[in-house]
């Protein structure tokens, strides 16, 4: 299974496009690394810069449909190559969701009210998360301030993230 805590970064913004996340001009590579350097280049927020703002970070916190587009597997894999293995949002296009557990990733749904107060509370803030898997919890820490979330995924999904994706999933079950 995958580590999935430390910092978060938050990206304030629904409908965030797979072409968002990982620009078709590179889809061409043929490595996860290659992607690397790319991922959210094409991004416009403000007060958001892919070069510094990436570094590091563990998580991403942000707001509803994440991940709409086209249906390529080279978005999560952007994200994890660069360390990035939770994404936490309101909703999820579909398969960006399901390419997100293939991968052994997650890809926490909560509602709209919660990723508000976690905007409100946690955004601009050097915070981190941690994730209790086991009891499928998150907390997500600022100094002293903390907030802990109940989450819910599906048994299957969570049998994925527990092999590390679907690779390792099938490699011990077929």
């Amino acid at each position: 299974m995958k580590s999935f805590d430390g910092p978060v970064l938050f990206l304030d913004r629904s409908d965030i496009n797979t072409d968002e996340i990982i620009p078709a001009r590179y889809l061409t590579e043929i490595t996860k690394e290659a992607l690397k350097p790319h991922l959210l280049e094409d991004l416009k927020l403000e007060e958001f810069d892919p070069k510094t703002d990436i570094s590091g970070k563990r998580a991403v916190v942000t707001r509803s449909n994440f991940g709409c587009g086209s249906s390529r597997e080279h978005a999560p894999w952007a994200l994890e190559v660069n360390g990035i293995t939770v994404v936490i949002a309101c909703s999820f296009a579909r398969i960006f969701r399901q390419n997100m557990f293939n991968c052994g990733m997650l890809a926490v749904e909560l509602p709209a009210e919660e990723i508000d107060r976690l905007f409100s509370r946690f955004a601009g803030r050097p915070c981190s998360l941690q994730v209790d898997f086991e009891n499928s919890r998150l907390t997500i820490r600022a100094g002293q301030e903390q907030a802990v979330l109940p989450f819910v995924i599906s048994d299957f999904d969570r049998q994925l993230v527990e092999a590390g994706g679907w690779v390792d999933f099938a490699d011990t079950h077929y």
